[in-house]
């Protein structure tokens, strides 16, 4: 049997780490390898760490040809729709997948519309689609299991970040949110960041934050002749104030400790 590796379809999922992939090595070799391996013609969709490992202890295997592929994202749809059912996938990367999903329906649905050579035939493509949910940020989220916000965030980190920066997310050392952050810096700081560990990245992500935030206004003094009610009134204003900052410093601690604690427990 002939069986065709292509490289970017094995790199098109992310990799497994070193302790998962000693992990499926240690079950096939106790057990077997018992789920098919998934072909397209001769070419290895699904199963790309299985075959290494059973080429490798010449474990025997099966496979089974998927016909229902008509093209390369036909290819790329199923292996995205296969893996954000798994739950060992991480929020960043159903994110990714997600998003790779809307780009290429996204770019069927254009080139649809792109060939139709008729008003009539608009009509109908038209009633067709309005039957379907359409991919806006919200239900692509929800094909991900995760809120609109951290997908806008994880989009974000896919046009912005650095390379080590998605690395450090992708290795959990720093969350979504954190890494959404942090993106919005030169790409020179986001590596510097990286390199500094957990909490020179945690910094620079309270950092950026804090610099949204609007400035406060500053209260004007009274004027030299005010009265003592007015004098009275702008002290308690002032006083006023400053509970105000020093509650919201006390909400940015507990904010920030959340985080921390978020991220310490391996939170997305």
């Amino acid at each position: 049997m002939t069986i065709t590796i292509n490289e970017e379809l094995r790199a098109y999922i992310d990799p497994l780490t070193e302790d998962e992939f000693a992990a499926l090595e240690r079950s096939l070799l106790s057990e077997g390898c018992r789920d098919a391996l998934v072909l397209w013609g001769d070419l290895l969709v699904d199963g790309h760490n299985r075959y290494s490992i059973c080429q490798k202890h010449g474990i025997p295997f099966n496979t089974t040809q998927n016909h229902a592929f008509q093209s390369m994202d036909d290819v790329h749809l199923w292996m995205i729709d296969n893996h954000l059912g798994r739950r060992s996938v991480s929020d960043f990367q159903r994110g990714v997948l997600a998003l790779r999903k809307k780009e290429i329906v996204s770019a069927r649905l254009a080139q649809a519309q792109a060939e139709r050579s008729s008003a009539e035939a608009a009509g109908a493509d038209a009633a067709q689609s309005a039957s379907e949910p359409p991919w806006t940020r919200e239900a692509v989220a929800r094909s991900a299991r995760l809120s609109g916000a951290t997908l806008g965030q994880i989009e974000k980190i896919r046009k912005t970040a650095a390379p080590e920066l998605v690395d450090a997310v992708k290795s959990g050392v720093i969350s979504i949110n954190a890494a959404a952050a942090v993106a919005s810096l030169p790409s020179e700081k986001q590596v510097a960041a990286v390199a500094g560990g957990k909490k020179e990245l945690r910094q620079a992500a309270r950092q950026v934050r804090e610099a949204r935030l609007p400035p406060k206004p500053e209260l004007e003094a009274p004027p030299s002749d005010a009265t003592p009610e007015q004098i009275e009134i702008h002290r308690l204003m002032r006083l006023v104030a400053e509970l105000s900052e020093e509650r919201d410093q006390l909400k940015k601690k507990v904010q920030h400790l959340t985080i921390a604690l978020t991220e310490a427990r391996g939170g997305k």
